[in-house]
């Protein structure tokens, strides 16, 4: 599924409106928090499961945002971060890890 519309809603969330007319309210702390780039994967799987990742402003801040062909955004963080590819499928599943239950319409 790809998405129709992608903004930010102040610097609180990601909104996206997909094709099938649902749309989904990334929070912008627990997008960066599951960063996919090959660097925040690693440092993630180094920690235990009780570590609380605690980010500044600039790296809750996104300042930019680029598709990445026809399947994924990049998102430019304030903080100078950008190599995590966030495909779709996985922005659909965050969205439903976020809000405990599918997208709403």
């Amino acid at each position: 599924m790809k998405p129709k519309k992608i903004k930010l809603a102040g610097q609180q969330k990601l909104l996206i409106t997909w094709e099938d007319e649902t749309s989904s309210e990334l929070p912008l702390p627990e997008l960066r928090r599951f960063c996919p780039c090959a660097t925040c994967m690693e440092e993630r799987d180094s920690q235990s499961e009780n570590y609380f990742a605690i980010y500044t402003k600039d790296q809750q801040t996104i300042v930019g945002i680029q598709p990445v062909g026809s399947y994924a955004i990049s998102l430019i963080w304030k903080d100078g971060h950008s190599t995590g590819i966030y495909d779709y499928t996985l922005l659909k599943n965050l969205s439903e890890k976020f809000s405990g239950n599918h997208a709403t319409p």
